[in-house]
Formats: C-alpha cells, sequence, structure tokens
C-alpha cells in the first residue's frame, strides 16, 4: 500500500518537475495564445480516468455483494434441506440431527449476523454446531438401505452447507482493495477541483454545477462503501433466508 502511494507520489512529482523545467528553460512568448484546451483536455482525461475507477469498484463491490447473498440463500436452503431429509432416518438419530441443525440456524441468526453487522469475529461455535450435526448424520452399520442413503443425502447438503458458510465468513471477511479506495477519493477531489478552473460567467451556474458533480461523486463513494460491506448498513444483507425456514 505505501510502495503504491510512494510511485503515485513520485510519478506526480516528476511530472511537476517536468512542467516546472519547461516553464524555466522554455517560457511562453509574448505573442503566444494560451491554451485553454490543454486545461479542458486535462479536465477531461481526468473525469474518464475516474469513471473508470469508479466502475471497477462498483463492479467488484457488487459482485461480493451478490455473493454474500447466494452464499446466504445457499446455506439457509441446504439446513432446510437437512431438517427434511431426517425424518428419513431412524427415529433418535432424526431427533438429533433436526434438533442439531436448528440450533445451528438460531446462533447463525441470532449471533453470527449481528456479528457480521458489527464487523466482529464469528468465532468457531458455528462450526462445532455444524460438526456436531455432521457427527450425528452418520448412519450406523446396521442401518437399513433406504436409511443409508438417506444418510448420505444429509452429508452432501452438509458438504453444501460447508461451502456455503465457508463463502460468507470470506464475504465478511473481504473488502476493496485499498489502493481503490485511494483513487476513489483522490480522483473525486480532482474531478471537483477542475470545476474551479473554468470561468462560468454566472457564478450561480457554477455553484450548481460544482454542487450537482460533488453530490453524484459522494452518493457513488458512500453507495461502492455500503455494497462493500455487505452486512451492514442498509443495503446488507439479512438473515431472512433462515427466518424463511425456521
Amino acid at each position: 500500500m505505501f510502495e503504491t502511494l510512494a510511485i503515485i507520489l513520485g510519478v506526480s512529482l516528476l511530472a511537476a518537475a517536468c512542467v516546472a523545467a519547461k516553464h524555466r528553460f522554455w517560457p511562453p512568448g509574448p505573442d503566444d495564445e494560451p491554451r485553454e484546451d490543454v486545461a479542458e483536455y486535462i479536465s477531461m482525461m481526468v473525469g474518464v480516468l475516474y469513471a473508470l475507477v469508479l466502475g471497477i469498484a462498483l463492479v467488484s463491490v457488487w459482485d461480493t455483494r451478490s455473493a454474500a447473498e447466494a452464499h446466504t440463500r445457499t446455506e439457509a436452503s441446504a439446513a432446510h434441506q437437512v431438517r427434511l431429509l431426517s425424518d428419513g432416518l431412524p427415529r433418535r438419530q432424526a431427533r438429533e440431527v433436526r434438533s442439531g441443525i436448528e440450533a445451528y440456524v438460531r446462533h447463525v441468526v441470532d449471533v453470527e449476523f449481528p456479528a457480521m453487522a458489527a464487523g466482529e469475529p464469528l468465532g468457531e461455535r458455528g462450526w462445532g454446531l455444524l460438526s456436531a450435526v455432521r457427527e450425528a448424520s452418520r448412519a450406523a452399520v446396521d442401518t437399513a438401505p433406504s436409511q443409508q442413503l438417506t444418510a448420505q443425502e444429509v452429508l452432501a447438503e452438509l458438504g453444501s452447507l460447508d461451502d456455503a458458510r465457508r463463502g460468507r465468513e470470506g464475504d465478511a471477511d473481504g473488502g476493496l482493495a485499498p489502493a481503490l479506495w485511494v483513487g476513489l477519493i483522490l480522483g473525486g477531489i480532482l474531478s471537483v477541483a477542475f470545476m474551479f478552473m473554468f470561468g462560468v460567467e454566472r457564478s450561480w451556474t457554477h455553484v450548481v454545477m460544482v454542487m450537482g458533480l460533488a453530490a453524484l461523486i459522494t452518493f457513488m463513494v458512500l453507495l461502492i462503501y455500503q455494497l462493500d460491506h455487505p452486512f451492514t448498513g442498509m443495503l446488507a444483507v439479512d438473515a431472512s433466508p433462515f427466518t424463511r425456514y425456521f
């Protein structure tokens, strides 16, 4: 991260030194006209590059949120299937599997989702409950063939649940790269700052233009921030897929 910032600062200082050297050794002549088109070209390039950074960041965080929603739905669906399939197991084993998966879901809804919303680690309790369900799902040697087949289906659903849970944890721990955040902040500041380099005859028109651009950039950055935290804020993925089934 610091190496990236150092490279960006070094290139910027090099460009500034080149401009200063040009004005020092090759100053504009008295008959040269001011080149406003150069400033317009630079402003346009800043806008295009910033739009590119915004697009990359928005696509990245949107994919993260979509993945978080998909993982949550898959996990809840697999837990629901485990509870349904438990009816095909021996009575005692079915009771253990059913109570185990319900305890797991209660832990996810009551403990893990609030923890993810607060940005706190999930801990190992959920994995322990899931392991207990897996152990309870193993069929005994003398189990009927149909019940052994059901036990295999339960274990397959638990495998899907395991993968979805790992994905959900990864979505909660992930985030946008710091380099992109630097680009978003600096690009937004430059885009607004360049608005002051061009004169507008009506001051109120200039004010409205700057306000509109600043508001739009702020909205996009805040939207990216919300999507970058898929389990927090107004656009958060909630535990409704679990509460729908249990």
